[in-house]
């Protein structure tokens, strides 16, 4: 049995654009976040108090997204010979545990108010929350085009989402009070956008638990891609076939495929490294090849 393992890298990162996009949404939030935090007491509103806090933990979740990205471009060592890219997917899986606990503060604080409701100032609140709408959207602007790339910046950029929900929340909360004088509009208001929260954090939970337990991404057709090798001149089979990621876009293949004795190994791997790359965008790849018939087998291989 003859062994032959090809290992192909391709890595296309824009990390340097999201570490930017990350530093500039961080400022614009702190910067901001000392002015709501004030507001939100000031005008002694529920929404733009829960508003102001998720900005807090905003800040930090936009510094340790930043913190990560810079972990994850840290050179390989002999003990982490993967480097330390699955840095940003922990990261982002920090920040989705955050934001499950911020909506279930902000959930408590609206139960709360329903059995004490204080006198709400809505003037400062529609002003501060105002600002932090625009504000907001200029970060989740920023932020946008890197979460559709990165767990890690998607991470930071629901936190900033979720702060413009509240924005919109205390903004929409303040016009209704302020004509129908119905306080209990925040809370309710407060726990719709901590329940749009939790939804979307849930979500971000179950990509990043995905990726650390090693499953197969989602956009990868597992049997199709197993079809495609068998299709290949010359293979009988295609066993212990795993496909994973390393971090967000970075998806890794190994396996063992069968051939007929025959066949030259090395125009093989050519091939089915040819076929992985331009048909399902997987360019890390390990494969042994295996004569069928040999004394030699795979032994343990699922």
């Amino acid at each position: 049995m003859s062994h032959n393992h090809s290992h192909s890298h391709s890595h296309s990162h824009s990390h340097s654009h999201n570490s930017k996009y990350l530093s500039i949404a961080f400022f614009i939030t702190v910067s901001f976040m000392i002015v709501e935090v004030i507001g939100g007491y000031l005008s002694n509103s529920l929404a733009l108090l829960s508003d102001a806090g998720h900005m807090l933990s905003d800040s930090l979740a936009l510094a340790l997204s930043f913190f990560a990205m810079k972990m994850g471009q840290k050179a390989k060592t002999e003990s982490k010979t993967y480097g330390f890219q699955r840095t940003e997917i922990v990261a982002a899986l920090i920040n989705g545990v955050t934001l499950i606990f911020i909506a279930g503060l902000i959930c408590f604080e609206a139960f709360q108010r329903f059995v004490e409701q204080p006198e709400i100032k809505v003037p400062e609140m529609l002003t501060v929350a105002s600002i932090g709408l625009l504000v907001n959207i200029i970060s989740a602007y920023i932020l946008h085009k890197g979460s559709e790339e990165s767990l890690n910046v998607k991470g930071a950029y629901l936190h900033v989402l979720g702060d413009a929900l509240g924005s919109v929340g205390a903004i929409v909360g303040g016009i209704i009070i302020l004509y129908t004088g119905y306080y209990f509009v925040d809370q309710i208001i407060s726990i719709v956008i901590a329940i749009l929260i939790l939804v979307s954090s849930i979500n971000l939970l179950k990509e990043t638990t995905d990726i650390l337990l090693e499953g197969t991404p989602k956009q990868v057709d597992f049997q199709k891609i197993k079809k495609s090798l068998l299709g290949l001149e010359s293979i009988d089979s295609v066993h212990d076939l795993h496909i994973w990621s390393l971090t967000s876009g970075q998806n890794i293949l190994t396996c063992h495929l069968v051939s007929n004795q025959n066949s030259d190994s090395n125009t093989l791997l050519e091939k089915a490294n040819e076929l992985l790359k331009s048909k399902f965008k997987v360019s890390h790849t390990t494969i042994q090849i295996e004569k069928a018939n040999s004394k030699i087998q795979c032994e343990k291989c699922n």
